[in-house]
């Protein structure tokens, strides 16, 4: 449009006036800084809860794998306690290996499967390596305990091995 047909006059434009930022004030800076100290302050404690997280799990794994390799020297010493031997020395000598291994279990919290007759059978637990038909037992329980099973905590590190009934 042509400012002579408005008759108004022409105006120079204003130049646009940059606002140069101001200087933050000391009560800026700190509030920055305390921000910046509580989220590094923040990441710290989800690391170290992580890591921690991280160790328990590894600890808890090793713990676990370990047991498991003393589990055949247990079922070996279990094995040579029943033995019949004419030497009593001998035989109480395996009899207190025997024992001091189950208190380093207990220690450890290994704890046993209960598997023994008449206990519902539950696959989560028991490994069911044969069936019998025998009707003095009830449906679907354990006849009888081939090999012990074991926990660690709530953790199952090896099945009872067993035969079901029914």
């Amino acid at each position: 449009m042509d400012h002579s047909e408005t008759n108004q006059p022409i105006t120079p434009e204003e130049p646009e006036v940059l606002e140069t930022p101001s200087e933050p004030t000391a009560e800026e800076l700190i509030t920055a800084e305390k921000e910046k100290y509580l989220r590094l302050a923040a990441e710290y404690d989800n690391y170290r809860k992580r890591s921690r997280a991280e160790r328990d799990t590894f600890y808890g794994e090793v713990k676990a794998e370990t047991v498991k390799a003393f589990l055949e020297v247990h079922d070996t010493l279990e094995l040579a306690v029943k033995a019949e031997t004419a030497d009593s020395a001998y035989k109480k000598g395996v009899e207190l290996t025997f024992k001091q291994l189950q208190t380093v279990f207990e220690r450890l919290g290994v704890t046993a499967i209960e598997a023994s007759t008449g206990t519902a059978f539950d696959p989560a637990i028991h490994e069911a390596i044969a069936h019998i038909e025998d009707e003095s037992l009830g449906a679907n329980v354990v006849a009888e305990e081939l090999r012990k099973g074991f926990k660690l905590g709530d953790k199952v590190i090896r099945c009872s091995m067993v035969k079901s009934a029914n």
